[in-house]
C-alpha cells in the first residue's frame, strides 16, 4: 500500500537526500514539495527542490514557495553547514521548471487530502500557518526537528526548532498527530564515506549524493569529530516508508521560547514525569543500519 505525502522543506544536503529516497521508495508517492527559508535563504531553497527534481527527472511535480522569513523572528540560516547555495558539493543540473503560482497555505490545504502524510524536514512555519487558517488540513505530520537531550545551534536547541520555534509551538499544540524525528536518533546513523563510496558510480543521483556527503562529511568531521554524517531529514521520510525503523513513545512535547539560554528546546518527557497531555510521539531509538542500508540500496536504484 502506498502513503501519499507531502514534502515541507528547506534544501539542504539532508533534505534533498530525503526528496531522493521518497523518488525511489514505492512505499510512498511524493504529490509535491513546498519550501521555506532555514538553512537557506528562501530563493535558494525553492532553487534547490527544483534541483533535485531535475536531477531525478522528475519535473512533473510541483513545488510551491512558501514562508521567507520565520512567524516572530529574523531569520538565521545555516550556510555554514550547507555552503553559500544550501547545497554545496555537487554540480547539480540547472532547472528547466518554475514553482507553482499560488498561496502556499492554500496549495498545501488542497494537497492534504484525508490520508495524505505530511513531512516537514526544516522550520516549521508554514505548517503554522497552514494550521491557523485551516486546522484540520492534516491528520499525520512527522516532522524532522528537535531533540530530547541535544542540542545543534545551542546547547538546548535543534536547528528547525531554534529558527522558528513558535511556529513549533503552534504545531505541536494543534492537536494534529505529530511524530518528532530528533537529533537523539538522527546521530544514531552516520552515513560515512563506505556509503558515499557505494553510490558514487551508482547512476547520476547516486554521483550527486556521494559529492553532496563528501561536503556534509567534511563538516561533520570538523564540527563533532563525526566519522560520517546524521542524514536527519531521510530519516522523517524512513519512518514513513517503515514505521518499523523507528521506535518512538507518546509523550508530551512542549517548546521553549522565551528563556535565556534554552529558547528554542522541545521540552520531551521522555519518562512521563508530569501529567501534561500526550500530544506527539517523539523518536527514541532507529534500528541504524537498516536505516542506512534502505537510504543506500534506494539511492543506488535511481537512474
Amino acid at each position: 500500500m502506498t502513503t501519499p505525502i507531502v514534502i515541507d522543506c528547506d534544501p539542504g544536503h539532508d533534505d534533498a537526500i530525503a526528496i531522493l529516497l521518497a523518488l525511489a521508495s514505492p512505499e510512498v508517492e511524493l504529490r509535491g514539495i513546498t519550501t521555506v527559508a532555514g538553512n537557506q535563504t528562501l530563493d535558494k531553497t525553492t532553487r534547490n527542490a527544483l534541483k533535485v527534481l531535475e536531477l531525478a527527472d522528475r519535473t512533473d511535480i510541483p513545488v510551491v514557495a512558501g514562508a521567507d522569513a520565520p512567524l516572530r523572528r529574523p531569520l538565521r540560516t545555516a550556510a555554514n553547514v550547507h555552503g553559500e547555495s544550501g547545497l554545496d558539493g555537487p554540480d547539480l543540473p540547472e532547472p528547466t521548471t518554475k514553482t507553482v503560482d499560488g498561496d502556499v497555505v492554500d496549495l498545501l490545504a488542497d494537497w492534504l487530502e484525508p490520508g495524505v502524510v505530511l513531512v516537514p524536514t526544516g522550520p516549521l512555519t508554514n505548517v503554522a500557518r497552514l494550521l491557523e487558517r485551516h486546522p484540520q488540513a492534516t491528520e499525520r505530520i512527522v516532522w524532522m526537528g528537535g531533540a530530547i537531550a541535544e542540542g545543534n545551534v545551542t546547547p538546548a536547541a535543534e536547528f528547525n526548532a531554534y529558527v522558528d520555534p513558535e511556529a513549533a509551538r503552534a504545531v505541536f499544540e494543534s492537536g494534529i498527530d505529530v511524530t518528532m524525528i530528533g537529533l537523539d536518533i538522527t546521530h544514531k546513523a552516520l552515513f560515512d564515506s563506505s556509503h558515499a563510496e557505494r553510490l558514487r558510480g551508482a547512476g547520476k543521483a547516486g554521483k550527486a549524493v556521494a559529492e553532496l556527503a563528501d561536503f556534509f562529511l567534511e563538516f561533520h568531521r570538523r564540527r563533532y569529530r563525526f566519522d560520517g554524517a546524521p542524514i536527519h531529514d531521510a530519516m522523517a521520510v524512513a519512518h514513513v516508508i517503515d514505521p518499523t525503523l523507528v521506535t518512538t513513545l507518546e509523550c508530551n512535547i512542549s517548546i521553549e521560547t522565551e528563556s535565556q539560554f534554552c529558547d528554542g528546546r522541545t521540552v520531551v518527557d521522555r519518562w512521563l514525569v508530569t501529567d501534561l497531555p500526550r500530544n506527539a510521539h517523539a523518536g527514541i531509538d532507529v534500528d541504524a543500519d537498516r536505516f542506512l542500508e534502505l537510504l543506500v540500496d534506494r539511492i543506488g536504484s535511481l537512474a
